[in-house]
C-alpha cells in the first residue's frame, strides 16, 4: 500500500500565518522531512518521525520521501515560505521525473504556504503592487553570469524586484553586484527595503534610497525588494510607507 506525499509551506516564521490546511497535513502525518531549521519548526509528537537534513542535498531529501511514501507512509516535505518559490516543490518533482515510473502514481500535493516576499511586502505597505519579479541571488544551481543578466533584464523592464537569498559568509559579493547593476539602470530615485526575519521576534524592517543600499545590510534571513521607477514612499511618523501604484503610464 502506497502513501502519500504533502509538500508543505511552514511560511515566514509566526506560527499564525501557517495555514490551516498546513497544520492538518503535518498533524496526518507519519514522517516530516525538510532542511534542519525547518524541521525544528514542526513540534515532536508520538508516531511522528522527523527527517531533518543539511542544505544543498534537496534532491536526496526529495528521493528519502518518495521511497518513504511508497512504502506507505504520510510524508510532509516541508520548506519555509512556499514550498515552490525556491524550495522543495520542484526538487520533488525533479525527483519525480527521473525516477522510477511508479513515483508518477503517488498521491503528492503541493500545500501553499505565505512566502517571505509578500510576508516583507505587507509589513512594508504594497510595494508589489504593480508587476514585479523574484530573483534568488543565490548561484548554487546557477551561475552567476545568469544572475547578472536577469537582474539587468528586470532593472530594464522596470519591475519591482524581491531578492531572496542576498547574501551570505559563502557569497559576499553578490548582492553587491546586483546594487552595481540597479545602480547603472534605474539611477537613484528607488526605494531599497530589507526586511529581515519578518513575523519573527527578531524582524527588522529598513528603508534607504538605492544610493545608500549596501551589501552587509542584509544576510540570509533577509528579503530584499527595490521598487520599480512608480513606487512611492509615504512619510508619517513611524516607518515609511511603500506601494507601487495599480496603474502604469
Amino acid at each position: 500500500m502506497t502513501g502519500s506525499i504533502a509538500i508543505a509551506g511552514l511560511g515566514p516564521g509566526a506560527a499564525t500565518l501557517v495555514t490551516p490546511e498546513v497544520t492538518a497535513a503535518l498533524a496526518e502525518a507519519t514522517d516530516v522531512i525538510g532542511y534542519i531549521p525547518y524541521v525544528a519548526r514542526v513540534a515532536p509528537r508520538a508516531g511522528l518521525a522527523l527527517h531533518p537534513s543539511d542544505n544543498r542535498v534537496e534532491i536526496d531529501r526529495a528521493r528519502h520521501a518518495l521511497d518513504l511514501a511508497m512504502a506507505g507512509h504520510r510524508v510532509a516535505v516541508v520548506s519555509s515560505g512556499d514550498p515552490g518559490v525556491f524550495a522543495m516543490a520542484a526538487a520533488v518533482f525533479e525527483a519525480v521525473e527521473h525516477g522510477p515510473p511508479a513515483w508518477r502514481d503517488l498521491d503528492i500535493r503541493v500545500l501553499p504556504g505565505i512566502t517571505a516576499m509578500l510576508a516583507a511586502a505587507a509589513r512594508a505597505g504594497a510595494p508589489l503592487g504593480h508587476d514585479f519579479c523574484a530573483i534568488n541571488l543565490s548561484d548554487n544551481l546557477k551561475p552567476q553570469a545568469l544572475i547578472d543578466r536577469r537582474v539587468r533584464l528586470a532593472a530594464e523592464a522596470d519591475f519591482a524586484i524581491a531578492f531572496y537569498n542576498p547574501r551570505s559568509r559563502a557569497r559576499p559579493d553578490g548582492f553587491g553586484q546586483a546594487l552595481a547593476i540597479l545602480r547603472e539602470i534605474c539611477g537613484d530615485d528607488r526605494p531599497v527595503l530589507f526586511a529581515r526575519a519578518v513575523s519573527t521576534p527578531d524582524e527588522t524592517l529598513q528603508v534607504v534610497a538605492l544610493p545608500d543600499a549596501r551589501p552587509e545590510m542584509a544576510d540570509m534571513r533577509t528579503v530584499v525588494i527595490v521598487g520599480s521607477s512608480t513606487t512611492r514612499t509615504i512619510a508619517r511618523g513611524g516607518a515609511p510607507i511603500l506601494y507601487t501604484p495599480r496603474s502604469a503610464a
